[in-house]
């Protein structure tokens, strides 16, 4: 089956219909995105920003560095980069409901978040001007996936590490049978349940479904100019995390 240049949300047919739908859906779920996130994940997704934190360890460590957390929804993945070194966090989201709340959660904190509401698309930030950029959960829902990687390969640094951290498809018949039946039956009757929405929860699992593999991810990656890409598959497939850096020869975007 040929992956989709981009997310594809029902009743939509063009990128511009796609990016709007993902919107409206992700701002009608911003009161309860947290805790569906956490419940649904069994707490998994705790780890999983570990292994990401993992990843962009040295560059975190780097007071002079300047990291994007793209796709921060309500901000744990940003907060939990922000503890773990002293580089300068920005976290970036298109939806203003779920930046309102990751600014109320960061002012909870006693650390104002750095946050700008910017389509991931169509950064608002000079060529050559992050050394890392993260997207955690957010990527697959881009209208359009290569120009998404064009954008993220245009403001970093040469050298500068792109992290993706997304859902995949799990390896194993098993797996594939248990997490098919979870994700088909079980995600969208809780998240309909909890949130009020059947439809945003409906979208998850076919999202992921359309979702380019592991590897064809990363030939994507290759494709858009990265180099030194690799990835690591994340409990059974379930998600997978890549990282790719852009060329220290490279120029202007």
């Amino acid at each position: 089956m040929k992956a989709a240049a981009g997310t594809t949300p029902p009743g939509t047919s063009s990128e511009r219909e796609a990016a709007g739908w993902v919107r409206r859906i992700f701002t009608d779920i911003t009161p309860r995105y947290d805790l569906l996130n956490h419940l649904l994940s069994f707490h998994i997704d705790r780890g999983w920003r570990e292994t990401l934190g993992d990843r962009l360890a040295g560059v975190l460590q780097r007071q002079d560095a300047r990291i994007l957390d793209l796709c921060c929804g309500t901000g744990d993945v940003l907060f939990h980069l922000e503890d773990r070194g002293a580089a300068q966090v920005v976290g970036a989201d298109f939806c203003h409901p779920m930046l309102a709340l990751a600014k109320r959660k960061a002012e909870s904190r006693g650390r104002p978040a750095r946050l700008i509401e910017a389509d991931a698309l169509e950064l608002p930030l000079a060529d050559n001007s992050l050394d890392a950029v993260s997207i955690a959960f957010g990527f697959r829902n881009l209208a359009n996936y290569r120009a998404g990687l064009a954008e993220f390969h245009r403001v970093l640094k040469p050298g500068g590490v792109l992290v993706i951290l997304e859902f995949s498809h799990p390896r194993g018949w098993l797996m594939k049978l248990s997490y098919g039946f979870y994700s088909r039956v079980v995600v969208p009757a809780v998240g309909a349940l909890v949130s009020g929405s059947r439809e945003a929860y409906g979208y998850l699992p076919q999202s992921i479904r359309l979702f380019p593999g592991a590897q064809e991810l990363g030939s994507m990656l290759q494709s858009s100019g990265f180099a030194q890409i690799n990835f690591q598959l994340l409990t059974g497939g379930i998600a997978a995390l890549h990282t790719g850096r852009k060329s220290a020869a490279a120029g202007p975007g």
